[in-house]
């Protein structure tokens, strides 16, 4: 098949799914393109049938904002009329469904395509729900070949905010259980921790969503009780309000701001535990991650996060701003080898039910019927 994958090049889930995805199916024998305003950060290998197609945008004093959807649209149909694509998948329907929709309206006659879309999260909960988009964002969705939410919650959301009824297949977040597995990356860990501390990470885009603040309060609870360092992955408006607080509760040389990191992979090998006090996660990939690298991790009991995380078996769900839970179960699980051990178990032994190899063998079936109906 030849396949456009259209994606943000930003850190985030979707576009390191969407990276994922295009190696994984072209480790499959599938020609793929790649379109984006950047090249996606997981991205970090060449392969022959991987070609990223760069949208630029004209600019022009008329234009207040840079019209980038008309732009994708338009690189898409050009892809299409210059390698024969047989089908755009589109990750965040914000405004990636909307252009894909046009430019299989604009081929139709000459090269028909098919579209499929798979929702992340935010695209439907938080940005699709701006009175902005809303009215487009539904349309675009109900036009679609094909819908994918990465968890049953996004799914079932999807249905009811947008009052949808047309079908929307679950395919799940991945991750590449080889690569993301303790040992198997360099680790730097005495860096960060002396070899009796223990090593307590958070990774996000630092956005009020995840509650940054709340991981500092709940390590400050942590280290009364065991001798800890934190790591904080990531960028984003919360960072500045997380460092004061760091600041205030004395907290300075035992937190370190990493910012954005392309490996993350690497520091999660040097962890003992996650930390993800998010109020809203449709999935919560790095949650996954964590899990493949043996680390559990402590979350909130929301969103898509309970199909991912096991409560009391490969870490703990708690509500929405239980800090002193939280740092209770942090405590009870950090204190006691054998527990700890066991969770770290479980953790790799969830992750693997999420293996790339299964879920992207998943989508390939996916293009497969859909492609099979218009050959009909």
């Amino acid at each position: 098949m030849n396949i456009a994958i259209v994606c943000y090049p930003t850190h985030g889930g979707s576009g390191v799914i969407a990276s994922e995805l295009a190696l994984g199916l072209a480790e499959r024998g599938h020609h793929i393109h790649i379109v984006s305003y950047a090249i996606p950060f997981r991205l970090r290998c060449f392969h022959h049938s991987v070609v990223v197609h760069e949208v630029e945008v004209a600019t022009y004093p008329l234009f207040k904002y840079p019209p980038y959807a008309l732009a994708l649209a338009a690189k898409l149909v050009e892809i299409a009329q210059k390698d024969g694509l047989d089908l755009v998948h589109t990750h965040y329907a914000v405004p990636h469904a909307t252009s894909a929709f046009l430019a299989r309206e604009m081929l139709k006659q000459e090269h028909p395509i098919k579209t499929v879309t798979t929702l992340h999260g935010t695209d439907i909960t938080l940005t699709g729900l701006d009175r902005s988009f809303y009215q487009v964002v539904k349309f675009s969705i109900e036009q679609a070949d094909s819908v994918t939410a990465v968890s049953r919650y996004l799914r079932d959301q999807t249905h009811a905010l947008f009052n949808i009824d047309r079908e929307i297949h679950t395919i799940f977040n991945f991750v590449d259980t080889e690569r993301f597995q303790r040992g198997q990356s360099e680790c730097t860990r005495e860096y960060f921790a002396g070899p009796d501390e223990k090593v307590i990470i958070h990774a996000s885009n630092f956005r009020p969503v995840k509650r940054v603040v709340d991981v500092v309060r709940v390590f400050a609870k942590i280290r009364e009780s065991i001798p800890a360092r934190l790591l904080m992955v990531g960028e984003g408006p919360e960072r500045l309000p997380a460092q004061e607080l760091v600041e205030e509760l004395g907290l300075t040389d035992q937190v370190f701001f990493l910012g954005e990191q392309d490996y993350i992979e690497r520091l999660l090998s040097c962890s003992d535990l996650l930390l993800l006090p998010s109020e809203e996660e449709s999935f919560g990939l790095v949650a996954l991650e964590a899990l493949s690298c043996s680390v559990p991790v402590i979350g909130t009991a929301i969103g898509g996060l309970p199909e991912v995380v096991e409560d009391g078996v490969n870490g703990f769900l708690c509500p929405v701003g239980a800090i002193d839970e939280m740092a209770e179960k942090a405590i009870w699980l950090l204190t006691d080898e054998s527990r700890f051990e066991a969770f770290r178990q479980n953790a790799r032994t969830r992750a693997l039910q999420f293996d790339s190899k299964n879920i992207v063998g998943q989508y390939e079936r996916l293009y497969q019927n859909i492609l099979e109906v218009q050959r009909v």
